[in-house]
């Protein structure tokens, strides 16, 4: 048990700062950069559309299922699916936030890497989609409809600004990630804990094989680009290869059954099927090439998990002081979120409840909340993530709101 606590503590302090630092430059370029910049580059059936996709959306710290919104949104507004495609793929894979903590975590080679695999595997994917993919067009009406994504900042001054990166980086965002970044550091000292040093040395001595285990449950779980950090550093100190833990970094975060689902509604079954194949390929590609041809010396790591008689030792002031404020603010994050829920006001004379599934995260609540603010009739709209409810003010028209919300990949249930 001390041993879990030791490895808990030390993946913790080692994590905080560059966590910190993520976030905020993920609030930042939320509130900062203006999102038809992101629309004028990724129109039009090309080469060209798709590499731009791909660069909008890796420095973008959204998950599987907060990617969705965005993506549909970039399809309303013209993109091509080569172009939807790619953005789908590369941008759950990484994130400001995740390189910062990989480079804290598992060094320079792993940070500089999962952005250009990102890359590799998000470009692979949209060429292959506007080769041999079907492809849709959205109708004028549809993009006529898409008007929530204007500039919601462009009022702001610049410390009013600062404030909304601030509570989107470290409220908003913390909300989204940061029950899964605590589970996924709690796996990853429960292993280092639990499980013998020797267990996967089998594993270890066929390559391929290695890649292919993890990968099996990398594809279907649900894993967010930092949380799936401190696995891949456990899995890595029980002897699997650097490659294996490539594939879980780039595979785990990149989709889940429950995104596939949504994809398949989206693009359709054939996009669908080059969609996972160009993830499933790209990370073991890109896995093997770390094993196999790229220097072993790259990916050796420090020992991080000290025993308690140096633990404390070790640890510098610094360090705790950016785990304490770190964990603060995800407990305030998550106060937030479950007190701002039970004091809700809804006057149900001017209000209709509409049920919907598949909201994960606060890019899916204000995806949501924007798009069905600009239907006909509707005065406001406020979404319970917990419950799954969207309360619209007004005299929204019901056909109109549930043709949105399929248009943005959720489930409408009444």
């Amino acid at each position: 048990m001390r041993t879990f606590f030791d490895s808990l503590l030390n993946i913790t302090t080692e994590m905080s700062w560059f966590l910190l630092l993520g976030f905020f430059v993920a609030g930042l370029l939320h509130v900062f950069v203006k999102k038809k910049y992101f629309n004028r580059y990724v129109s039009g059936n090309n080469t060209r559309s798709v590499v731009a996709a791909t660069i909008l959306g890796i420095p973008l710290p959204l998950c599987s299922c907060g990617v969705i919104p965005t993506a549909v949104s970039l399809k309303r507004k013209g993109a091509s699916d080569g172009a939807t495609t790619a953005f789908l793929t590369a941008t759950p894979q990484t994130g400001v936030d995740s390189i910062a903590a990989t480079y804290a975590v598992l060094g320079g080679p792993f940070a500089f890497l999962r952005p250009i695999a990102a890359l590799i595997i998000g470009v692979g994917s949209g060429i292959l989609v506007n080769l041999f993919g079907k492809h849709t067009r959205e109708t004028s009406e549809e993009i006529a409809h898409d008007h929530a994504e204007e500039d919601e900042f462009a009022h702001y001054s610049f410390w009013q600004k600062m404030k909304a990166a601030f509570r989107y980086g470290f409220v908003d965002m913390l909300q989204d990630v940061g029950k899964w970044l605590l589970i996924g550091l709690v796996i990853a000292a429960a292993i280092t804990a639990l499980v013998p040093d020797s267990y996967f040395e089998l594993l270890s001595q066929k390559p391929l094989l290695n890649l292919f285990v993890v990968l099996l449950f990398s594809v279907p779980m649900y894993l967010c680009a930092t949380g799936s950090i401190p696995i891949a550093l456990s899995l890595m100190l029980k002897g699997l290869s650097p490659g294996a833990a490539f594939v879980l970094l780039m595979a785990g975060p990149a989709t889940n059954l429950a995104s596939i689902f949504v994809v398949s509604k989206v693009l359709g079954k054939r996009n669908t099927a080059i969609y996972l194949f160009s993830i499933i390929a790209g990370a073991i590609g890109i896995g093997f090439i770390v094993d196999t041809l790229l220097p072993a010396g790259w990916f050796s790591l420090k020992e991080m998990l000290l025993p308690v008689t140096q633990c404390h030792e070790t640890i510098s002031w610094f360090n705790i002081i950016g785990s304490v404020l770190f964990i603060a603010l995800i407990i305030y994050a998550f106060y937030c979120k479950y007190h701002k829920t039970k004091t809700i006001n809804i006057d149900t004379d001017m209000t209709k409840v509409f049920k919907i599934k598949g909201m994960n995260c606060n890019h899916c609540k204000m995806s949501v909340e924007k798009n069905l603010a600009t239907l006909s009739g509707v005065t406001s709209v406020t979404v319970d993530l917990q419950q799954g409810e969207a309360y619209v003010e007004g005299e929204p028209d019901s056909v109109q709101v549930e043709k949105m919300i399929t248009e943005l990949g959720f489930e409408f249930i009444q």
